[in-house]
């Protein structure tokens, strides 16, 4: 006798998305699963990068994202979105080179970049001029910014806490992320910008925009939505900023 089971479509029928988390980082599982609304799977891979954070560092990611992808649920046909989840990596190696190799390796998949993202939700907020805070050392941020006016989006103010490790990045309190978003902003800035999946600005968006009366976006916070988005969930997510709840 053979018994034969039920099927449905499973624990995540709505979406399946997936993300490259850089080798070190801490928070993008935390964050994926804090945002995302019930049946949405979320899934991780982690691609190799040096310790410290450099110019460089971000660069020689582009040598892991085959290898990252070949363990990112690689026999699943019903993966809607692969997202690279690292901001600064995503405008040092570039977009186009990124997204290409998740389509060569995933045909089928909606492929996009943490950075895309941060652009979209800048731009369904009209947010054309941005203050920008972020982790980084100088020479990222005038290549962030730099990026930035590439998409239109002008920077009224760039500050970075020159923070080279994402531990050092992770420990940033809640606290003073929340003075560090009043500190960057300015009267003519539409939007605050808080820049590194590895900040836990997640947690103080709803302050943050209390405070500054004006949208305050965060890169994971970004992340989710956009990839949201693309697989055609249109849930409203409360608890984290304007982005999520109200588009």
């Amino acid at each position: 006798m053979t018994f034969t089971p039920d099927f449905d479509a499973g624990p995540h029928a709505r979406a399946q998305l997936g993300f490259i988390a850089v080798a070190n980082a801490d928070l993008t599982e935390r964050d994926m699963f804090l945002t995302k609304p019930e049946g949405v799977g979320v899934h991780f891979t982690r691609v190799r990068m040096p310790k410290i954070c450099t110019v460089d560092s971000l660069a020689a990611m582009e040598e892991g994202l085959d290898d990252a992808l070949d363990t990112l649920m690689p026999a699943r046909e019903d993966t809607d979105v692969i997202c690279y989840n690292c901001t600064a990596g995503s405008f040092v190696i570039g977009e186009d080179t990124i997204t290409a190799k998740m389509r060569a390796k995933r045909p089928g998949v909606q492929a996009t970049t943490l950075l895309t993202g941060a652009v979209t939700a800048m731009k369904a907020m009209n947010a054309g001029r941005i203050a920008l805070g972020t982790a980084y050392t100088d020479d990222i941020n005038r290549m962030e910014a730099g990026y930035f006016e590439t998409q239109g989006i002008s920077c009224v103010s760039v500050e970075g806490l020159s923070l080279m490790t994402d531990a050092e990045m992770n420990r940033v309190t809640p606290e003073s992320l929340l003075a560090f978003a009043e500190y960057v902003d300015r009267p003519d800035a539409d939007a605050v910008f808080l820049s590194c999946g590895a900040l836990r600005s997640i947690e103080v968006l709803d302050a943050a925009e209390q405070r500054l009366g004006k949208p305050v976006l965060a890169s994971n916070q970004t992340s989710m939505w956009h990839c949201l988005r693309l697989a055609g969930v249109e849930d409203r997510i409360q608890g984290y900023g304007a982005l999520l709840r109200d588009l």
